[in-house]
């Protein structure tokens, strides 16, 4: 089964389907990675603040999997941001994954209140041109955000992963960064449970009538709006389930239909409340 890949802006390519770590416990990370390998993921996102890169690169060592067909993602922690901080926090995070790159930095969230994500963006570039990430993208970053990181550097943002899923589908921010070139990707978009998103009435049906599970339709429609996913799953056979979501398409009626549920709700913290 072959992940379709997207074409960042730097010329570089990523898997569209990943697995993410938040909220696995550092001491089952390894073998949580592990099954997510042998089901047959390829991207996976960490990053320092979840405290389980070490098992992230034990599971990546163990595998036996050549380093280029894996694509390794982890984070700036919001108490790390400044030039010489993030300069540290890279080569920690290196170390702790046991590897001499990531395929992509990201600043986690842009912390309006300290000011510091601009300097920090400088210091990924940086990051960058010293080889130790192949791309750079921030993640939680709204509008104004991106906008001032873009006039006030030379690089445009491979990525910003953000809470998405059906009930907050963020449309204007995903319409500024397709006019901008920037990826998105959606962290939470199965909602984190929060809300009843299995028993809504599109995603519901589109899984009866296509022998899915509604999880199956939600990955789908992320996938179908060209959006890169990250479904979560410390059960081997949940993450086999997620993975196979490419037999199948959903309608333009149903994409429609699950376009609809925008409530814009979010579910996770505010961007400009997190220090």
């Amino acid at each position: 089964m072959t992940v379709p890949h997207i074409t960042l802006n730097d010329g570089f390519t990523i898997p569209q389907l990943g697995f993410g770590v938040f909220r696995v416990e550092p001491e089952e990370t390894e073998r949580i990675v592990s099954d997510a390998l042998e089901v047959g993921y390829r991207h996976i996102d960490t990053a320092a603040i979840y405290g389980n890169e070490i098992g992230v690169g034990r599971a990546i060592a163990a595998s036996g999997i050549p380093r280029d067909e894996l694509y390794i993602t982890t984070k700036l922690w919001n108490s790390d941001q400044g030039t010489q901080s993030a300069f540290d926090a890279v080569d920690l995070s290196l170390e702790k994954l046991q590897l001499e790159r990531v395929d992509l930095y990201l600043i986690h969230w842009p912390v309006p209140k300290r000011d510091l994500y601009l300097e920090s963006w400088l210091a990924l570039e940086q990051i960058r041109e010293n080889g130790k990430t192949t791309s750079i993208g921030v993640s939680n970053f709204q509008i104004e955000h991106l906008e001032r990181v873009i006039a006030g550097s030379s690089t445009v943002p491979a990525v910003d992963q953000i809470e998405l899923h059906p009930a907050f589908p963020q449309l204007p921010l995903r319409t500024f960064a397709r006019g901008t070139g920037i990826a998105i990707e959606a962290w939470g978009p199965l909602g984190q449970g929060k809300y009843d998103l299995f028993s809504m009435a599109p995603i519901a049906e589109a899984a009866a009538e296509l022998g899915k599970t509604p999880a199956q339709v939600v990955i789908r429609w992320h996938l179908q709006s060209g959006i890169i996913v990250f479904p979560k799953s410390n059960s081997r056979a949940r993450m086999a389930e997620n993975f196979d979501v490419f037999d199948f398409e959903l309608s333009a009626a149903q994409i429609s239909a699950i376009d609809a549920l925008d409530e814009n709700m979010r579910v996770g913290s505010h961007p400009d409340e997190v220090s």
